[in-house]
């Protein structure tokens, strides 16, 4: 694992203010060392020292990631989320390599005035305080544009990109989008795996596709320069998204339906159109999600199973990785909240085996080491790496955003 960044001075979340005065403490999970570490990586010597100089050296940007701390017990967890104030894990962070992270937050889980969640008074409040937590500290900086993630590439920071799993929260007002671009949301998924008013997710029945109002969502986003993601909805919806939308497309966490068969999963078709789009897929590693039939046990292998599939279905330049891990006990939070992460519906009927943790891919300290670990030792060139972890999803942004 990397020694921290140079740049990085020690803060830790809202040290601003004086705990247990202005807030209620909790015992938060480590960021670093939770878990053993990854030991299915066999590298040479020289293996490792590119591993290091692509990690060191390259733009490596997180598509998808929770960047929060949780508590170590997750008995607290509704008592934690209720007062609003989310922890960054900074110290982890800093032992990334990360150059840009796509953070989306847990609003589905924002839990501060209801137990449903996606409330967009919580939002706002969550964005608010975690935007407030940023702004004293130099390291992890708030980044809206792609000059942002250029400016903290050459300094030795880290971007950090506020994200959306759903648009749930604006209801039937379009308006709202602005809100949130204004609040530096750069990027949104339609529907987190339960219908809303632009369409369906990816746990429902039947499937009727974008709505009219969906239409105008996409629209605006288009207009604002919002990255639209589609992981969470579903497969129609997917589709008419890729269809309406002016500019490329992410799938900012999933794999390959044709490697696992689940709805969390994604059809060749949709992999297709988003590609054909101009858009990228990122492979994710939440636990019990990109399994394969060679690696039924939730591992980087298992992961980097799917990244093969979907390289080989649609061309290196349309993949990339968006881990989806967390600071703390990712199996306890899908426990915790099942209802609300619609665990049961979006796996159906397809058995696992459960795992305590993905192993080599278990939070975002060292999900990129461990990827660009793996690419080197099986013989990927520099120029592909940088493809993949980095370079694929600056093409689309250079695109999308304005």
């Amino acid at each position: 694992m990397l020694e921290p960044a140079k740049r990085y001075t020690g803060y830790t979340a809202y040290d601003y203010l004086e705990p247990g005065v202005d807030f209620r403490e909790f015992t938060y999970a480590k960021q670093v060392g939770r878990v053993p570490a990854y030991e299915g990586l066999d590298l040479t010597t020289e293996q490792q020292e590119r591993t290091q100089r692509l990690l060191t050296n390259e733009v490596v940007i997180s598509l998808h990631d929770h960047v929060q701390v949780f508590p170590e017990d997750m008995g607290q967890l509704r008592d934690h989320i209720r007062q609003g104030r989310e922890p960054t894990g900074y110290e982890g962070l800093s032992r990334s390599g990360i150059t840009a992270v796509f953070d989306n937050g847990m609003d589905g889980t924002c839990c501060i005035s209801s137990d449903a969640g996606w409330k967009y008074q919580d939002v706002l409040f969550d964005l608010g305080v975690r935007m407030a937590d940023l702004a004293h500290q130099d390291f992890v900086i708030k980044a809206e544009t792609v000059a942002d993630i250029e400016y903290a590439a050459e300094t030795g920071r880290i971007a950090h990109v506020f994200a959306l799993e759903a648009a749930t929260m604006i209801e039937n007002e379009v308006e709202r989008l602005d809100v949130l671009y204004g609040f530096g949301v750069r990027q949104m998924g339609i529907a987190y795996s339960e219908a809303n008013t632009l369409g369906s997710g990816l746990k429902e029945r039947g499937d009727g596709g974008l709505t009219y109002f969906g239409e105008r969502a996409v629209r605006r986003m288009n207009q604002l320069g919002i990255a639209i993601d589609v992981s969470h909805s579903g497969d129609q919806t997917c589709l008419d998204v890729a269809a309406a939308s002016t500019k490329p497309i992410f799938i900012t966490h999933a794999g390959a339906r044709g490697l696992w068969p689940t709805n969390r999963m994604k059809t060749d078709a949709t992999i297709k159109a988003v590609a054909e789009k101009g858009g990228v897929i990122g492979i994710e590693a939440a636990p019990h999600t990109t399994l394969s039939p060679d690696h039924p046990l939730h591992s980087l292998e298992s992961v980097m199973d799917h990244f093969r599939y979907c390289v080989d279905l649609v061309g290196i330049e349309h993949v990339s990785f968006g881990p989806d891990t967390l600071f703390g006990d990712h199996v306890g939070l899908h426990h915790a909240f099942a209802s609300n992460l619609s665990i049961g519906q979006a796996h159906g009927h397809v058995d696992y085996t459960e795992v305590p943790y993905v192993d080599g891919l278990e939070n975002p300290a060292e999900e990129f080491t461990n990827i660009i670990g793996w690419l080197v030792a099986h013989d990927y060139s520099d120029d592909e790496i940088r493809m993949v972890v980095g370079g694929n999803t600056m093409r689309v942004l250079k695109e999308v955003w304005v």
